[in-house]
């Protein structure tokens, strides 16, 4: 009799995430979100932004709050235009119409300039948007800032309300490799492009101690590679959204050979990271388990756009070798699933 209800026990501890799954499923959601995300990005410039948005568009597992139109640089090649940061909430716009999808989530326009200090908060509805996500109280699902470009609308809203830094985790792919781990690339940019988009609001960022950051290097973003041959075969073929990233793509590498500028055969996709270290995170005991990174004590930027070691920093992570198979494969298959 005991042995019978020991297996009868078994039984029901096996069938209960069966019937709860059968229950996810009947409601048509076997993949629900589990995470908050803020789109910050740079949409009127590198297109490697539009195929990131378009990937976390396609993500069950994430709930977008809404999407930020950044700034450039001044005079910056892609865009150099005084309206920076609305040109890109058009883009993100255009590519949401394209999707289906307008009208779904707030697109908001972050501040056309960069701060004029590394004290002094930019204002704009972007920075309010920040700080009333982070500041929530009625949700458990917690907030990741996602950020491919310059940094500041997060380190504006951080200084308006240093309340919510502990609130949200910020992803940045960008800064120059550190030199105990990574080599720069030839004929480097220095400081590194993301970063010198706004110098002041990395040093704000940076030197935030209650600001839990996950930051993606050069020599991280780099390995982004995704080769022409498979923009043809595996983007290119997929619907509308498929054509419009290819076009975006292809002739941003023939106006780049228009100026001398033969860039091969690949192209880095150095936005997309942002997906893999969110929506693609482990089962179980849920982190970005398949992408190395290393903790290290956080450095403070100077004013020309250097780290410099700060023994007393803060821990962050650092993202060294990015799981690319399991990124773009993923990306792929919800291009062919659309």
């Amino acid at each position: 009799m005991i042995r019978k209800l020991s297996i009868i026990s078994l039984l029901l501890l096996f069938m209960l995430p069966c019937l709860s799954f059968a229950q996810t499923a009947a409601n048509g959601k076997a993949v629900a979100a589990r995470m908050r995300v803020i789109i910050d990005n740079d949409f009127s410039g590198d297109p490697d932004g539009l195929f990131a948005l378009t990937h976390l568009l396609l993500s069950s597992s994430v709930e977008i709050r809404g999407i930020i139109g950044s700034h450039l640089k001044v005079g910056d090649g892609f865009d150099n235009s005084k309206t920076q940061a609305d040109n890109a909430v058009k883009k993100a716009t255009e590519l949401l119409k394209m999707m289906k999808m307008n009208g779904r989530m707030p697109v908001i326009a972050g501040s056309n300039t960069g701060m004029l200090n590394d004290s002094t908060p930019v204002k704009s509805a972007a920075v309010d948007f920040i700080i009333k996500e982070a500041s929530r109280t009625d949700t458990s699902l917690p907030l990741y800032v996602l950020c491919g470009a310059g940094l500041t609308e997060v380190a504006s809203a951080v200084l308006t309300n240093p309340q919510i830094a502990g609130k949200f985790t910020l992803v940045w792919i960008g800064g120059a490799e550190y030199s105990d781990l990574a080599l720069p690339p030839p004929n480097y940019s220095n400081p590194e492009y993301n970063l010198n988009i706004d110098i002041a609001a990395a040093r704000v960022v940076f030197n935030q101690p209650q600001l839990k950051l996950w930051q993606i290097p050069r020599n991280a973003y780099r390995q982004a590679l995704l080769p022409y041959s498979q923009l043809q075969t595996r983007v290119k073929p997929h619907g509308e959204i498929g054509k419009y990233l290819n076009n975006v793509l292809e002739n941003l590498m023939i106006r780049l050979q228009q100026y001398h500028l033969n860039i091969g055969e690949t192209y880095i996709l150095g936005d997309s990271p942002l997906v893999l270290l969110t929506a693609l995170q482990s089962s179980f005991e849920a982190d970005p388990s398949s992408s190395d990174y290393v903790l290290k004590p956080c450095p403070r930027i100077n004013a020309q756009g250097v780290y410099e070691y700060n023994a007393n920093g803060r821990n962050i992570r650092v993202y060294q070798h990015l799981d690319i198979n399991l990124m773009f494969n993923d990306f792929f298959a919800k291009l062919e699933l659309l």
